[in-house]
């Protein structure tokens, strides 16, 4: 899209839809999207918000009725307002520059002609391919043809999702580019497409990870009152540049807290490759997260104290909980007025037991880092192009792993609502137009010297873990971009998942083997429970950079050969 004289937001809408197609087990139409982004030569990135909303009918009374003391992690009653498509869409239109047939033609060919299965999504439709045949029959035309799951490498094609694309963009008509994406956009939300969930949804039950079939609560008018907004993101300092995020409709702030309390500690002089870095990063990572159970929720909905969480005083007040050995205990901050509801908050905790979560739990890949018990994976992409312009998004949710296709579509709906609680009084309880504080989060950042920054990855709880370590290593460590990535990772499952069925794992740390024996023996002494990841395991970070001059840099993680940057 760049070399057909496309701008960052053509070649991040193509390259989004492309991937709908072809990594439909990590993202698909019916999912979300946050979006950062940086229009060439303003001053201040913006947020669009592609998550969707709680439908009407999806009250914390609607769940008890059914004998539900959790959203399950699967199945059509897990679905809130489908965002991705519409998000995509009005970035087009807004800050775009080519046609919708244009920007959608790569992911027309795939979906119409063919392309080659990748490993991972074979082996994710085979692990529930016997759930498919008993319980989501719609799904087998196209994600068991034939009978049997895809195999690697094999060609694949999807022609009933290339026939929904075909729709839309047949729905455009005449008249000004944006007049006719608005037209998709409604072909979407109030047409054809909102019809077709409608129906699917409400037409029987079907098996979820409770063990009892539902129906979904979704409708048409759910889809038709909603749309992807703009906002302004959060940011705070830190070492000279300028960090940006989502509010805390997502984990985003996490990162930022973490950085703050970590401006208690002068890791200029700190070797953040030694166990002493490690247990320094791990331990204010523990901090932010718990504050993220404690006060994170739609602040559409919620108080969220976030001027509080993101100062330095409050910084620095949680940089000395930090001791030479690992913290066990879940510790939110107290802030004045809200001391109830942290311990609420913390009433929610539930240690990790042997329960399984059923039928397509969570998010459906990272499954080699099992049994951490925090399965979780997505897609991630950056772009900048030679204008100026810069994109970081985290598309997400409607897997075929985790609920059954609309058949009339070729996609699957997302499960996002599992990450409301059921319970009555928290920033993130379950309410009809609320946005679930979603894992997905996207990263801008801009330097003292005019140096554009645009990261992520895909992983769940573990996003702003991983970016923590990148962003970093990068401004204290003295490493490229690409030395930061290729460093061994690590993060925490000390604090509650946010799927489904959301226990926490007090004290563990997961930690390369790449490390050396020496590192992960002096974390153990230290108080970590300590289990390794194989080496190149963990981690899915991409990056890229606009210099100052106008030189265009990118990274990509070699891990598990799924990431790649490319430029000119």
């Amino acid at each position: 899209m760049l070399e057909r004289g496309g701008n960052a937001f053509d070649g991040a809408v193509a390259a989004a839809f492309a991937l709908l197609v072809v990594e439909p087990h990590l993202c698909g139409p019916a999912g979300e999207v946050p979006i950062l982004f940086r229009p060439a030569g303003e001053d201040e990135p913006q947020v669009l918000c592609g998550q969707g909303v709680a439908p009407r009918a999806a009250t914390i009374e609607a769940f008890a009725r059914l004998g539900l003391d959790m959203v399950p992690g699967s199945g059509l009653i897990a679905a809130v307002t489908p965002g991705a498509f519409d998000a995509w869409m009005k970035l087009l239109r807004d800050y775009g520059t080519l046609e919708p047939t244009t920007v959608l033609e790569p992911a027309m060919g795939y979906a119409l002609q063919g392309f080659p299965m990748s490993a991972g999504a074979a082996a994710a439709l085979a692990d529930v391919a016997d759930a498919l045949r008993t319980h989501w029959t719609s799904s087998l035309p196209v994600w068991l043809p034939g009978g049997r799951p895809p195999e690697a490498g094999g060609w694949f094609r999807n022609p009933v999702l290339a026939e929904t694309w075909r729709r839309l963009l047949g729905a455009q008509g005449y008249g000004s580019r944006e007049t006719r994406i608005d037209r998709m956009r409604r072909a979407w939300s109030q047409g054809f497409v909102a019809e077709a969930i409608d129906r699917f949804a409400s037409a029987a039950p079907l098996m979820d990870a409770s063990g009892r079939p539902h129906k979904g609560l979704i409708t048409g008018q759910d889809m038709a009152e909603w749309e992807a907004t703009y906002e302004t993101p959060v940011s705070i300092d830190y070492a000279g540049w300028r960090i940006y995020k989502t509010a805390t409709w997502g984990q985003g702030p996490v990162l930022l807290q973490t950085l703050s309390i970590l401006k208690g500690f002068d890791l200029d002089k700190i070797d953040l490759e030694t166990a002493e870095g490690v247990h320094l990063i791990l331990e204010a990572l523990k901090l932010a997260f718990a504050d993220r159970e404690a006060y994170y929720g739609d602040p559409k909905f919620v108080d969220v104290p976030l001027e509080t969480l993101l100062s330095d005083a409050y910084g620095w007040e949680r940089a000395a909980l930090i001791a030479p050995t690992a913290s066990r205990v879940i510790r939110p901050g107290l802030i004045p007025g809200f001391e109830d509801q942290a311990r609420r908050a913390l009433g929610q905790v539930r240690e990790a037991s042997d329960l399984s979560g059923g039928i397509g739990v969570g998010e459906p890949t990272m499954i080699h880092l099992q049994p951490t018990r925090r399965p979780g994976d997505t897609v991630h992409l950056d772009v900048i192009d030679r204008w100026g312009n810069v994109v970081s998004a985290t598309p997400s949710g409607g897997w075929p792993q985790s609920s059954p296709m609309v058949p009339e579509l070729g996609f699957a709906l997302n499960t996002r609502a599992q990450m409301f609680w059921l319970e009555d009084g928290l920033p993130g309880s379950l309410a009809p137009g609320k946005r679930p504080r979603t894992t997905l989060t996207p990263t801008l950042a801009r330097g003292p010297d005019g140096r554009w920054l645009s990261c992520g990855t895909p992983g769940g709880d573990q996003q702003d873990q991983w970016q923590a370590a990148l962003i970093l290593r990068y401004l204290h460590g003295g490493k490229t971009l690409q030395q930061a990535i290729d460093q061994p990772l690590f993060h925490s499952l000390h604090f509650p998942s946010s799927f489904f069925p959301r226990e926490a794992l007090p004290g563990l740390a997961v930690v390369e083997e790449s490390y050396g024996s020496e590192l992960i023996a002096d974390l153990r002494r230290r108080g970590h429970e300590v289990q390794t990841a194989a080496a190149w395991t963990a981690g899915r970070l991409t990056a890229a950079l606009r210099e100052p001059d106008g030189v265009l840099r990118g990274a990509a993680t070699p891990r598990l050969m799924q990431a790649y940057a490319v430029g000119r």
